[in-house]
C-alpha cells in the first residue's frame, strides 16, 4: 500500500541558465525575469510553491545573477536562498550542488521559466499527493504535445499504465512533454558525477530501474521559448485566469 507523502517544505527554482533562445531580452536580465502580464516569470513559478505550503525555496543563479538576486531580495514569502554558481551546471550540476537544503526528503524542482495554471487543485499538491516513495526516484509533470501553446518539439514521454512513463526514442513522436517541473528524491543523486551534467542522465537511471513515473498536468501550461512567443502567452494565460474566475 502506498504510505501517504506529506507536502514538502523545501523546494528549487532553476534560473541559471543564458535563457540564448530567448535573446535579445537576456542579454540584460536571465530568463526567469522575463515578464509575462507585467510579472518575472520565476514570480509565478514561487506563487506556485507558496501556495503548495513549501516554506523555503533554492534559486541556483549565474546568468545576470546581481539582476536575479535583487529581485528575488524583494520578496518576503517564501523565503528564498541563493546557490549562486561559479560555473554553469547544468540542471543535474544545480540540483546536486542545492543537495544539502533538502535532507533526506522528497522535494520539488521547476524551472525558472516554467509557466502554468492549476486545475480544481493545485499542480504541486497533486504531485506530492502522488509520490509514492517507495516506488519513485522521480516524478515529472506531463502535458499533452497537442495542447501546449508554443511547444514545438517531438515530445518526450509515452503515458503508461498508473504513473508509469516511457521516455521517446530517437525519430519517435510521443504525445507528452516534460513542463519542467517535477518532484525528486535525494536518493536519485547517489553516484552522480561532479560538476556540470544534465537531469536527464539521472532520468535515464531512473526509468532503467522502473522508478521513473510521470503525472499528467490537468490545467494549462505555456511554454515561453523566444521573444515571439511571448504576445500569445500573454493573451491566454490572461484568458485561462478569467475563465478559472467564471
Amino acid at each position: 500500500m502506498k504510505t501517504p507523502q506529506s507536502a514538502p517544505k523545501t523546494g528549487m527554482i532553476l534560473a541559471a541558465g543564458e535563457g540564448r533562445r530567448m535573446r535579445p531580452i537576456t542579454e540584460t536580465i536571465p530568463k526567469p525575469m522575463t515578464a509575462i502580464a507585467g510579472r518575472p516569470l520565476i514570480d509565478y513559478a514561487l506563487d506556485r510553491m507558496e501556495e503548495a505550503g513549501i516554506e523555503t525555496v533554492v534559486v541556483n543563479s549565474w546568468w545576470k545573477a546581481e539582476v536575479l538576486e535583487a529581485h528575488l531580495a524583494q520578496r518576503e514569502t517564501p523565503r528564498i536562498e541563493i546557490s549562486r554558481e561559479e560555473e554553469l551546471l547544468d540542471t543535474g550540476g544545480g540540483v546536486k550542488r542545492a543537495l544539502p537544503h533538502f535532507g533526506d526528503t522528497p522535494f520539488i524542482v521547476a524551472n525558472g521559466d516554467s509557466l502554468w495554471l492549476n486545475s480544481l487543485s493545485p499542480a504541486l499538491e497533486r504531485l506530492a499527493n502522488l509520490w509514492d516513495d517507495a516506488a519513485m526516484d522521480a516524478l515529472l509533470m506531463l502535458f499533452p504535445t497537442h495542447g501546449a501553446l508554443g511547444y514545438r518539439g517531438t515530445g518526450d514521454f509515452f503515458a503508461q499504465p498508473g504513473t508509469s512513463i516511457r521516455r521517446r526514442k530517437e525519430q519517435e513522436v510521443v504525445p507528452f512533454a516534460y513542463m519542467g517541473v517535477q518532484m525528486l528524491h535525494p536518493r536519485l543523486f547517489e553516484g552522480a558525477p561532479d560538476g556540470p551534467f544534465s537531469l536527464n542522465l539521472l532520468y535515464n537511471k531512473a526509468a532503467e530501474a522502473g522508478r521513473l513515473h510521470g503525472m499528467v498536468h490537468d490545467g494549462m501550461w505555456y511554454h515561453v521559448s523566444t521573444p515571439e512567443d511571448i504576445p500569445a502567452t500573454e493573451d491566454a494565460f490572461l484568458a485561462g485566469h478569467t475563465l478559472k474566475m467564471v
